[in-house]
């Protein structure tokens, strides 16, 4: 009994069938390297791919969701809060300098975007580059706010999380994601703030709405629909 199959395709750059014993129904989730079918025992290939085929188009739209964006040479991060271009250097290893409120990645001479490590090292650089200017940006604008609206917290931290936009943890520590520089100030306020509530509120209770909405000006719950509403790019 084969218990994986990988299947190159054109939509999703391949296909990861694996067979599970317990499995009675095929399940399809896409990831950022590929779309992964669990299905059970003696399951055929090619009946799985015709039963997939029912369900390409919608997995197609999850799968650009969370694929991984190519880089090249013109590749930019244009906001409000962050700002990057990638740029030619003359030396033959990546480099990243901050210049006022922008970031230059340098790219060696002739450097190969097709090759796979070439995409991990401009990656790796982006975010290196915007957990430093989270530093610098998120954790002053946390003391304001807090301090504007009587709230306290022990620490905070950045990181690059891109499942939640922060967290606040029992004793007072509140985690930012470095990714909140790609949303509209309005925004990384808000998500701010309802960190900050968790300070006093830690569950999603009448209460805790009820103080997030008298530091947002009643605005609460329509920021947190804009907020799911909106697609970050990256």
């Amino acid at each position: 009994m084969v218990t994986k199959r990988v299947i190159a395709d054109k939509d999703f750059k391949q296909i990861i069938i694996r067979t599970h014993r317990g499995m009675k129904n095929m399940t399809m989730r896409v990831k950022a390297n590929g779309l992964y079918v669990t299905v059970p025992p003696f399951s055929r290939t090619d009946e799985v791919l015709r039963v997939l085929e029912q369900y390409r188009s919608p997995l197609l739209e999850k799968y650009k969701k969370v694929a991984k964006k190519s880089f090249d040479m013109n590749y930019t991060i244009d906001v409000q809060s962050f700002k990057l271009r990638l740029a030619p250097g003359p030396f033959t290893f990546f480099s990243v300098k901050f210049e006022d409120e922008k970031v230059i990645i340098y790219c060696p001479k002739n450097v190969d975007f097709s090759n796979d490590d070439v995409q991990r090292l401009v990656r790796n650089a982006i975010i290196r580059a915007m957990r430093r200017r989270a530093e610098e940006y998120l954790s002053p604008l946390l003391k304001v706010l807090a301090e504007e609206n009587h709230f306290t917290y022990k620490k905070v931290r950045i990181k690059a999380t891109k499942s939640r936009w922060g967290s606040c943890s029992a004793a007072g520590s509140i985690n930012l994601s470095c990714y909140l520089l790609l949303l509209p100030p309005h925004l990384i306020d808000y998500v701010l703030l309802h960190e900050l509530c968790h300070t006093k509120e830690m569950n999603h209770g009448p209460k805790f709405w009820e103080l997030l909405n008298s530091v947002t000006g009643g605005l609460a719950f329509q920021l947190r629909k804009e907020l799911r509403d909106l697609k970050v790019d990256f």
